[in-house]
């Protein structure tokens, strides 16, 4: 069993000056947390593995594909391989699970 915690998970993601802390990969899974605060650009491209995104924190719109959706705490987002999103109009620091489905390279 692996066992994480979302606040020690931000702080590393913070202290390696990055937007993006990959913190597990297995055979058939990788997570990461995900940082924006308001203002900043959200700079990734469509990925080879299916997605699922869970917003920990913060409020903004996400845009995959041709559907936008406004995104808070709670929700939860399934994104086809293959498929451009991005976050925008990040209103409040956001904070997000990410799961790719196969492992990310």
């Amino acid at each position: 069993m692996k066992v994480f915690r979302l606040d020690e998970l931000d702080a590393e993601r913070a202290a390696n000056q990055g937007a993006y802390l990959r913190f597990l990969r297995e055979r058939n899974i990788s997570a990461g947390l995900y940082a924006l605060s308001p203002g900043e650009s959200d700079t990734q491209s469509a990925h080879e593995q299916d997605e699922l995104y869970q917003v920990i924190s913060g409020r903004a719109y996400l845009t995959v594909g041709e559907e936008t959706a406004t995104v808070a705490r709670g929700s939860v987002v399934y994104v086809p391989a293959g498929v451009p999103h991005r976050f925008h109009h990040i209103t409040e620091e956001l904070r997000v699970l990410v799961v790719f489905s196969p492992p990310e390279a």
